[in-house]
């Protein structure tokens, strides 16, 4: 699996495209589950998954315990590794940090925030290859995949 973590507009786009020109993308529908990006699994190819940040915003509202929404996160994530694994695939993520500046006052952001975190820990502890793009600059921070996710793990406050 490969992530691209930046703020909005940041090049993010940019750079998957630099990397994966080939790739084909999919958005993640917020009102739909999280695995409905399977069917546009072509085997040996490169799928590329957006849409991360508006699901999660779609998921607060129905989903009150953040426990459960980071369970359902990691088992995102380990469908999206066994898929990688299984069918040759290579696999890219690709989040909006918005973990920076200034802490939200709302409840509801605050939320927000942390799952997104949550969600950015988890996939770059996941990802073989980890790439931070600010104002179009691509920066790798990762090349290794060293742990497996706990999910079990209790939470703790940022």
């Amino acid at each position: 699996m490969q992530l691209f973590i930046g703020g909005a507009c940041a090049g993010k786009r940019a750079a998957v495209v630099r990397h994966f020109p080939t790739a084909a993308w999919y958005r993640l529908d917020p009102q739909a589950g999280l695995f409905d990006w399977q069917a546009a699994l072509e085997p040996g190819g490169s799928l590329v998954v957006t849409g991360w940040l508006t699901w999660l915003e779609a998921a607060l509202v129905r989903e009150p315990d953040d426990d459960r929404l980071r369970h359902e996160l990691a088992a995102a994530l380990a469908v999206i590794l066994e898929a990688e694994r299984d069918l040759g695939l290579t696999m890219i993520l690709v989040l909006v940090e918005i973990g920076r500046g200034i802490v939200p006052m709302g409840h509801r952001d605050r939320r927000l925030r942390d799952l997104a975190g949550w969600l950015a820990q988890d996939a770059a502890s996941l990802a073989e290859q980890v790439w931070f793009v600010r104002h179009g600059l691509v920066q790798p921070l990762r090349q290794v995949n060293t742990r497996v996710i706990e999910i079990d793990a209790p939470r703790s406050d940022c």
